[in-house]
Protein backbone atom coordinates (compact mmCIF):
# COMPACT_ATOMS: atom_id res chain seq x y z
CA UNK A 1 0.00 0.00 0.00
CA UNK A 2 1.39 3.46 -1.20
CA UNK A 3 2.39 5.82 1.65
CA UNK A 4 1.76 9.82 0.91
CA UNK A 5 2.69 13.12 2.44
CA UNK A 6 1.16 16.08 0.96
CA UNK A 7 2.91 19.32 1.19
CA UNK A 8 0.37 22.07 -0.38
CA UNK A 9 -1.12 25.48 -0.09
CA UNK A 10 -5.00 24.53 -0.48
CA UNK A 11 -7.24 27.61 0.24
CA UNK A 12 -5.82 29.11 -2.96
CA UNK A 13 -6.00 27.85 -6.31
CA UNK A 14 -8.98 25.60 -6.26
CA UNK A 15 -6.65 22.37 -7.54
CA UNK A 16 -5.09 21.92 -4.30
CA UNK A 17 -8.42 21.12 -3.17
CA UNK A 18 -8.89 18.59 -6.25
CA UNK A 19 -5.69 17.39 -5.79
CA UNK A 20 -6.91 16.30 -2.13
CA UNK A 21 -10.14 15.03 -3.22
CA UNK A 22 -7.65 12.63 -5.45
CA UNK A 23 -5.55 11.75 -2.89
CA UNK A 24 -8.43 10.78 -0.71
CA UNK A 25 -10.36 8.92 -3.13
CA UNK A 26 -7.20 6.72 -4.50
CA UNK A 27 -7.85 3.21 -3.47
CA UNK A 28 -5.34 1.39 -0.93
CA UNK A 29 -2.98 4.23 -0.63
CA UNK A 30 -2.29 5.45 3.03
CA UNK A 31 -1.68 9.24 3.74
CA UNK A 32 1.11 9.66 6.66
CA UNK A 33 0.48 13.47 6.50
CA UNK A 34 -1.01 16.81 5.42
CA UNK A 35 1.43 19.77 5.60
CA UNK A 36 0.69 23.36 4.21
CA UNK A 37 3.08 26.20 3.24
CA UNK A 38 2.89 29.51 2.80
CA UNK A 39 0.22 29.96 5.81
CA UNK A 40 -1.44 32.56 7.28
CA UNK A 41 -1.97 31.87 10.77
CA UNK A 42 -2.87 28.45 10.24
CA UNK A 43 -5.69 29.17 7.42
CA UNK A 44 -4.58 27.02 4.77
CA UNK A 45 -4.12 23.76 7.40
CA UNK A 46 -7.79 25.00 8.73
CA UNK A 47 -8.97 24.16 5.18
CA UNK A 48 -7.19 20.88 5.15
CA UNK A 49 -8.58 19.52 7.78
CA UNK A 50 -12.26 21.20 7.21
CA UNK A 51 -11.64 18.80 3.97
CA UNK A 52 -10.69 15.78 6.07
CA UNK A 53 -13.80 16.02 8.01
CA UNK A 54 -16.05 15.93 4.70
CA UNK A 55 -14.08 12.58 3.49
CA UNK A 56 -14.37 11.49 7.42
CA UNK A 57 -10.63 10.88 7.27
CA UNK A 58 -9.90 12.94 10.29
CA UNK A 59 -7.00 10.35 11.36
CA UNK A 60 -4.93 12.16 8.78
CA UNK A 61 -1.94 14.89 10.60
CA UNK A 62 -2.22 18.09 9.64
CA UNK A 63 -0.08 20.68 10.67
CA UNK A 64 0.47 24.91 9.27
CA UNK A 65 3.83 24.97 8.35
CA UNK A 66 5.84 27.87 6.95
CA UNK A 67 4.07 31.31 7.36
CA UNK A 68 4.18 33.83 5.02
CA UNK A 69 4.93 36.43 7.77
CA UNK A 70 8.39 34.93 8.94
CA UNK A 71 9.71 33.76 5.41
CA UNK A 72 10.72 35.55 2.09
CA UNK A 73 7.99 35.07 0.01
CA UNK A 74 7.99 37.18 -3.24
CA UNK A 75 4.36 38.43 -2.29
CA UNK A 76 1.50 37.42 -0.20
CA UNK A 77 -0.75 35.42 -1.38
CA UNK A 78 -4.33 36.49 -1.22
CA UNK A 79 -7.40 33.99 -0.26
CA UNK A 80 -11.00 34.01 -2.21
CA UNK A 81 -13.61 34.80 -0.72
CA UNK A 82 -14.49 32.62 2.32
CA UNK A 83 -18.21 32.77 1.86
CA UNK A 84 -18.83 32.01 -1.68
CA UNK A 85 -16.16 29.56 -1.75
CA UNK A 86 -16.95 27.88 1.61
CA UNK A 87 -20.20 26.50 2.70
CA UNK A 88 -19.38 28.31 6.42
CA UNK A 89 -16.64 29.66 8.55
CA UNK A 90 -13.65 27.32 8.63
CA UNK A 91 -11.63 27.97 12.06
CA UNK A 92 -7.95 28.09 11.50
CA UNK A 93 -5.70 25.53 12.58
CA UNK A 94 -2.35 27.39 13.36
CA UNK A 95 0.59 25.54 15.14
CA UNK A 96 4.36 25.32 15.83
CA UNK A 97 6.48 25.65 12.41
CA UNK A 98 8.30 22.66 14.38
CA UNK A 99 5.37 20.46 14.44
CA UNK A 100 4.79 20.35 10.88
CA UNK A 101 8.27 19.91 9.89
CA UNK A 102 8.24 16.74 12.59
CA UNK A 103 5.42 15.64 10.35
CA UNK A 104 7.23 15.76 7.03
CA UNK A 105 9.95 14.31 8.66
CA UNK A 106 8.37 11.57 10.42
CA UNK A 107 6.79 10.65 6.70
CA UNK A 108 10.22 10.82 4.69
CA UNK A 109 11.84 8.54 7.34
CA UNK A 110 8.52 6.01 6.97
CA UNK A 111 9.38 5.94 2.89
CA UNK A 112 6.21 7.84 1.99
CA UNK A 113 6.46 9.83 -1.44
CA UNK A 114 6.31 13.18 -0.73
CA UNK A 115 3.93 15.17 -3.07
CA UNK A 116 5.15 19.35 -2.73
CA UNK A 117 2.05 21.21 -4.63
CA UNK A 118 2.85 24.52 -3.18
CA UNK A 119 5.62 26.67 -3.04
CA UNK A 120 8.74 24.23 -1.62
CA UNK A 121 9.81 26.48 1.68
CA UNK A 122 9.28 23.59 4.35
CA UNK A 123 10.80 21.36 2.32
CA UNK A 124 14.27 23.66 2.43
CA UNK A 125 13.72 24.38 5.95
CA UNK A 126 13.62 20.77 6.54
CA UNK A 127 16.72 20.22 4.57
CA UNK A 128 18.15 23.24 6.66
CA UNK A 129 17.34 21.98 9.96
CA UNK A 130 18.50 18.46 9.30
CA UNK A 131 21.36 17.85 5.94
CA UNK A 132 20.90 15.12 3.54
CA UNK A 133 17.31 14.99 4.59
CA UNK A 134 15.92 15.37 1.17
CA UNK A 135 18.78 13.27 -0.51
CA UNK A 136 16.86 10.02 0.81
CA UNK A 137 13.17 11.60 0.30
CA UNK A 138 11.15 10.48 -2.24
CA UNK A 139 9.79 13.54 -3.99
CA UNK A 140 7.46 14.99 -6.52
CA UNK A 141 7.17 18.27 -7.38
CA UNK A 142 4.52 20.38 -8.93
CA UNK A 143 6.85 22.96 -10.31
CA UNK A 144 9.18 24.04 -12.60
CA UNK A 145 8.95 25.13 -16.69
CA UNK A 146 11.80 23.41 -19.23
CA UNK A 147 10.52 22.57 -22.74
CA UNK A 148 8.52 24.84 -24.39
CA UNK A 149 4.45 24.04 -23.88
CA UNK A 150 3.05 22.23 -26.56
CA UNK A 151 1.25 25.20 -28.97
CA UNK A 152 -2.51 24.89 -28.80
CA UNK A 153 -2.03 25.65 -24.73
CA UNK A 154 -1.20 29.04 -22.61
CA UNK A 155 2.16 29.83 -24.19
CA UNK A 156 3.22 30.43 -19.85
CA UNK A 157 6.88 31.20 -18.71
CA UNK A 158 9.41 30.34 -15.90
CA UNK A 159 8.02 33.73 -14.46
CA UNK A 160 4.26 32.20 -14.37
CA UNK A 161 5.55 29.29 -12.28
CA UNK A 162 3.99 30.19 -8.78
CA UNK A 163 5.11 27.13 -6.94
CA UNK A 164 8.74 27.81 -8.01
CA UNK A 165 9.15 31.47 -7.91
CA UNK A 166 6.97 32.60 -4.99
CA UNK A 167 10.33 31.37 -2.82
CA UNK A 168 13.06 30.68 -5.55
CA UNK A 169 15.66 30.44 -2.71
CA UNK A 170 13.44 26.98 -1.17
CA UNK A 171 13.33 25.82 -4.87
CA UNK A 172 16.75 26.03 -5.74
CA UNK A 173 17.45 24.54 -2.16
CA UNK A 174 15.27 21.37 -2.65
CA UNK A 175 16.36 20.73 -6.24
CA UNK A 176 19.88 20.83 -5.56
CA UNK A 177 19.53 18.82 -2.45
CA UNK A 178 16.85 15.88 -3.95
CA UNK A 179 16.22 13.51 -6.99
CA UNK A 180 12.56 14.35 -7.45
CA UNK A 181 10.57 13.63 -10.30
CA UNK A 182 8.92 17.03 -11.44
CA UNK A 183 5.94 17.85 -12.90
CA UNK A 184 5.91 20.89 -14.76
CA UNK A 185 4.21 23.55 -15.57
CA UNK A 186 4.53 22.66 -19.02
CA UNK A 187 2.82 19.85 -19.48
CA UNK A 188 -0.01 20.26 -16.13
CA UNK A 189 -1.09 23.17 -18.78
CA UNK A 190 -2.79 20.40 -20.63
CA UNK A 191 -5.34 19.59 -18.33
CA UNK A 192 -8.83 21.08 -17.41
CA UNK A 193 -11.80 21.57 -14.70
CA UNK A 194 -14.67 21.96 -17.11
CA UNK A 195 -18.35 23.37 -16.83
CA UNK A 196 -19.06 20.18 -17.89
CA UNK A 197 -17.69 18.39 -15.08
CA UNK A 198 -20.10 20.28 -12.64
CA UNK A 199 -23.00 18.21 -12.64
CA UNK A 200 -21.04 14.90 -11.62
CA UNK A 201 -19.29 16.43 -8.96
CA UNK A 202 -22.39 17.63 -7.58
CA UNK A 203 -24.16 14.66 -7.47
CA UNK A 204 -21.28 12.67 -5.84
CA UNK A 205 -20.95 13.66 -2.03
CA UNK A 206 -20.05 16.59 0.23
CA UNK A 207 -16.20 16.43 -0.88
CA UNK A 208 -17.55 16.44 -4.57
CA UNK A 209 -20.01 19.02 -4.26
CA UNK A 210 -17.80 21.01 -2.50
CA UNK A 211 -15.56 20.65 -5.40
CA UNK A 212 -18.82 22.20 -8.01
CA UNK A 213 -19.03 24.80 -5.62
CA UNK A 214 -15.75 26.51 -5.89
CA UNK A 215 -15.50 25.64 -9.57
CA UNK A 216 -18.23 28.17 -9.64
CA UNK A 217 -17.41 30.62 -7.64
CA UNK A 218 -13.63 30.21 -9.57
CA UNK A 219 -15.05 30.24 -12.95
CA UNK A 220 -16.65 33.50 -12.10
CA UNK A 221 -13.95 35.20 -10.25
CA UNK A 222 -11.59 34.44 -12.81
CA UNK A 223 -13.22 33.72 -16.71
CA UNK A 224 -10.99 30.81 -17.83
CA UNK A 225 -12.75 29.93 -20.44
CA UNK A 226 -12.55 33.24 -22.26
CA UNK A 227 -8.69 33.87 -21.36
CA UNK A 228 -7.66 30.74 -22.44
CA UNK A 229 -10.80 28.18 -23.46
CA UNK A 230 -11.51 30.91 -26.30
CA UNK A 231 -7.79 31.46 -26.99
CA UNK A 232 -6.08 27.70 -26.98
CA UNK A 233 -7.02 25.43 -29.58
CA UNK A 234 -6.18 22.60 -27.49
CA UNK A 235 -8.17 23.40 -24.89
CA UNK A 236 -11.78 22.88 -23.57
CA UNK A 237 -14.12 26.11 -24.25
CA UNK A 238 -15.43 25.48 -20.94
CA UNK A 239 -13.03 25.36 -18.88
CA UNK A 240 -12.70 27.08 -15.31
CA UNK A 241 -9.11 25.42 -13.90
CA UNK A 242 -6.26 23.78 -14.64
CA UNK A 243 -5.63 20.65 -12.59
CA UNK A 244 -1.81 21.06 -12.00
CA UNK A 245 -2.34 19.65 -8.66
CA UNK A 246 -4.40 16.79 -8.84
CA UNK A 247 -2.34 15.70 -12.37
CA UNK A 248 0.90 15.57 -9.88
CA UNK A 249 -1.12 13.44 -7.45
CA UNK A 250 -1.73 11.10 -9.97
CA UNK A 251 1.53 10.52 -11.59
CA UNK A 252 3.04 9.84 -7.81
CA UNK A 253 0.60 7.62 -7.50
CA UNK A 254 1.09 5.58 -10.89
CA UNK A 255 -1.31 7.07 -13.44
CA UNK A 256 -0.34 5.53 -16.72
CA UNK A 257 -0.69 8.54 -18.99
CA UNK A 258 2.51 10.33 -18.59
CA UNK A 259 6.01 9.77 -20.34
CA UNK A 260 9.42 10.44 -18.01
CA UNK A 261 12.52 11.77 -19.49
CA UNK A 262 16.21 11.96 -17.56
CA UNK A 263 16.80 15.07 -18.29
CA UNK A 264 20.54 17.11 -17.60
CA UNK A 265 18.66 20.05 -15.50
CA UNK A 266 20.84 23.26 -14.49
CA UNK A 267 19.53 26.11 -12.89
CA UNK A 268 19.78 30.03 -13.90
CA UNK A 269 18.77 32.72 -11.90
CA UNK A 270 17.82 35.81 -14.50
CA UNK A 271 16.78 39.02 -12.26
CA UNK A 272 15.99 36.74 -9.14
CA UNK A 273 13.35 34.70 -11.45
CA UNK A 274 14.69 31.02 -11.38
CA UNK A 275 14.44 28.32 -14.35
CA UNK A 276 15.44 25.26 -14.85
CA UNK A 277 17.02 24.30 -17.99
CA UNK A 278 18.51 21.28 -20.17
CA UNK A 279 22.26 21.56 -20.40
CA UNK A 280 25.38 19.12 -20.76
CA UNK A 281 27.04 18.34 -17.43
CA UNK A 282 23.95 19.43 -15.79
CA UNK A 283 21.55 17.09 -12.56
CA UNK A 284 20.37 14.18 -13.91
CA UNK A 285 16.37 14.45 -13.39
CA UNK A 286 12.96 13.06 -13.53
CA UNK A 287 11.12 15.08 -15.55
CA UNK A 288 7.02 14.15 -17.22
CA UNK A 289 7.35 15.38 -20.39
CA UNK A 290 3.97 14.53 -22.29
CA UNK A 291 0.53 13.71 -21.02
CA UNK A 292 -2.69 12.47 -22.10
CA UNK A 293 -4.68 15.72 -21.21
CA UNK A 294 -8.07 14.31 -22.07
CA UNK A 295 -7.79 11.03 -20.59
CA UNK A 296 -6.70 12.83 -17.54
CA UNK A 297 -9.35 14.83 -16.99
CA UNK A 298 -11.61 12.30 -16.95
CA UNK A 299 -9.69 9.97 -14.99
CA UNK A 300 -9.79 12.65 -12.04
CA UNK A 301 -13.36 13.24 -12.42
CA UNK A 302 -13.93 9.37 -12.21
CA UNK A 303 -12.49 8.99 -9.06
CA UNK A 304 -13.51 11.63 -7.35
CA UNK A 305 -17.12 11.40 -8.21
CA UNK A 306 -16.56 7.11 -7.82
CA UNK A 307 -18.24 7.07 -11.21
Amino acid sequence: MPLVHLDTDIGGDIDDLCALALLLRWPEVEVSGITTVSEADGRRAGYARYVLQLAGRTDIPVAAGADVARFRYRYAPGYPDEGRYWPEPVPPRPGPLEDALDVLASSIERGAIVIGIGPFTNLALLEKRAPGTLARARLVLMGWCVRPIRAGFPQWSAQDDYNVQMDAAAAQTVLEASEPLIVPLTVSAETALRQAHLPALRRADPLAALIARQGEAHDADYHTAARYGATCALLPNDIINFLHDPLAVAIALGWDGATVERMLLTLRSDDGWLRAVEAPGGKPTAVVTAIEGERFNEFWLRRVTGG
